[in-house]
């Protein structure tokens, strides 16, 4: 593939530093109810029966960076549990107000076993990130300059992209960000678009909906943290353990909820918590897991 003009040396964009160590005794979770099950029995925390989400609230958005083709919709559901806020990306008019109104004041247990996936993820996110805060949990912390929507999505991308290790073969890009493929071409790798809502990438390539039918075609898988909420990580999360590929989650939705997956066929997260870089102007924070130095 040519290379973009949408795309930035990375060590222009950001810098790093190391964060506290993580733990060598962190469990590893091949599923979001296996992990749901250890928080509700009290196993990474404060009891959740006593932790209430106080704040509720869906984020909507949209956006067309400087210079793109295309726009694109986000909303995204994010609750609020002591100093924490865990969010998970829903789709347009997927969530009632009422239902967000309704998680206020309930206890993080009674959120985790609400009969809306969304909620779930979000109440578990808030849950371990307040328990287990990125900055003392994290590999690497790395700082997204502040800027324009577009520079910060280029920074954005390149640490991002930086997570994944050199494959001959394509790389799965499940949830499309055109960033992060213009990231990728730069770099002149392959790559295989995937995305739920369909439609075309900024260079016209089809975005297949289907990703289980391209597993076998790549050699690498980069997903958004939108798949913890729409139910299609956990096939992701099984085809590299087997597989032996290497898999990289890029997560706003369940930031603090997928470094738990490292392990079980997870190789490494760019952790984003609220407020997203497309949020703010000024200076934001990624942190890393997954990697040293």
């Amino acid at each position: 593939m040519t290379a973009s003009t949408d795309s930035t040396p990375a060590a222009s964009l950001s810098s790093a530093r190391p964060a506290a160590p993580v733990s060598p005794t962190r469990p590893a979770y091949p599923s979001l109810a296996a992990l749901i099950d250890a928080v509700r029995a009290g196993r990474h925390g404060v009891d959740p029966t006593r932790c209430q989400v106080s704040v509720g609230f869906v984020t909507r958005q949209g956006a067309r960076h400087a210079t793109r083709l295309r726009s694109y919709r986000n909303q995204v559901l994010s609750l609020r549990v002591d100093a924490a806020v865990g969010s998970c990306a829903i789709e347009p008019g997927e969530l009632p107000d009422e239902v967000v109104y309704d998680c206020v004041g309930a206890s993080v247990t009674d959120l985790l076993a609400h009969p809306l996936l969304p909620v779930r993820v979000a109440a578990l996110d808030a849950y371990l990130m307040a328990q287990r805060p990125h900055a003392e949990a994290a590999d690497t912390v790395v700082t997204v300059p502040a800027g324009s929507s577009l520079a910060k999505s280029q920074a954005r991308a390149a640490a991002v992209v930086d997570l994944l290790p050199p494959t001959s073969g394509p790389v799965l890009v499940v949830g499309v960000v055109n960033s992060l493929l213009a990231r990728l071409r730069a770099a002149d790798r392959r790559y295989l678009p995937c995305d739920l809502a369909g439609g075309h990438t900024e260079w016209d390539e089809p975005c297949l909906p289907d990703a289980a039918a391209l597993l076998d075609r790549c050699d690498a898988i980069l997903a958004s943290g939108m798949t913890l909420g729409n139910g299609t990580f956990e096939p992701l999360l099984a085809h590299a353990a087997a597989e032996g590929k290497p898999f990289v989650a890029f997560a706003q939705t369940g930031s603090a909820v997928l470094p738990w997956f490292l392990g079980t066929g997870l190789t490494a997260v760019s952790a984003e918590p609220y407020p997203f870089f497309w949020l703010d102007g000024g200076p934001t924070t990624l942190y890393r897991y997954g990697v040293s130095g």
